[in-house]
């Protein structure tokens, strides 16, 4: 079986293309970059993740313009839902690519994090694939967590920490202190 899988980085990808290899899938990444920022971490990202496909013969499709301001747009006064549309753009972006390079199905690395919704992504890349025409493999990678994170860090991979979004890299800096829990009962 042909499947295209949305590669998000190297790291994440590790694991995923383990197991589909195993199942006997012949296995093409897609890097999708618009959500990305800044670009600076996009490049650095799309790097590792080249030298990692070369290792491996992975060929790769790379989406070629950066529209980060098509993402922003998107966003904009959504941003309490922003994970959403980038789940849904990613993945539409993916299937379009799948049924046009005539794939039999299509998947994305965000099934192996921890951090994502993964009912979320199930729903969502079931219900584009029946739209667009191309069935969604679900697999759950996230079995494989520590034993990419570890294969990552003995092949010294460009490990980034955050999502990829301006958002998510505030979230991981900021802690916003009227979310946080009130650790004084008396004030």
């Amino acid at each position: 079986m042909k499947i295209l899988l949305h590669t998000c980085c190297g790291p994440c990808s590790i694991y995923p293309i383990q197991v589909l290899k195993k199942e006997n899938m012949d296995v093409m990444g897609y890097f999708f970059k618009s959500n990305i920022h800044p670009y600076t971490e996009c490049a650095k990202r799309l790097e590792t993740l080249e030298t990692y496909a070369k290792t491996i013969q992975l060929e790769l499709i790379v989406q070629e313009e950066y529209n980060i301001e098509q993402f922003f747009q998107d966003v904009v006064f959504r941003e309490s839902d922003r994970c959403r549309l980038c789940y849904h753009w990613r993945l539409k972006s993916a299937a379009i690519v799948a049924k046009t390079g005539k794939f039999d199905c299509f998947s994305t690395t965000l099934l192996y994090s921890k951090s994502q919704n993964h009912e979320l992504i199930k729903s969502m890349g079931e219900n584009i694939g029946r739209s667009v025409g191309i069935n969604f493999f679900y697999h759950d990678f996230r079995e494989g967590w520590k034993q990419g994170i570890e294969e990552s860090k003995r092949m010294e991979m460009y490990r980034q920490q955050y999502c990829g979004c301006i958002y998510s890299e505030k979230d991981r800096f900021f802690k916003n202190p009227k979310k946080q829990p009130n650790k004084n009962p008396d004030i």
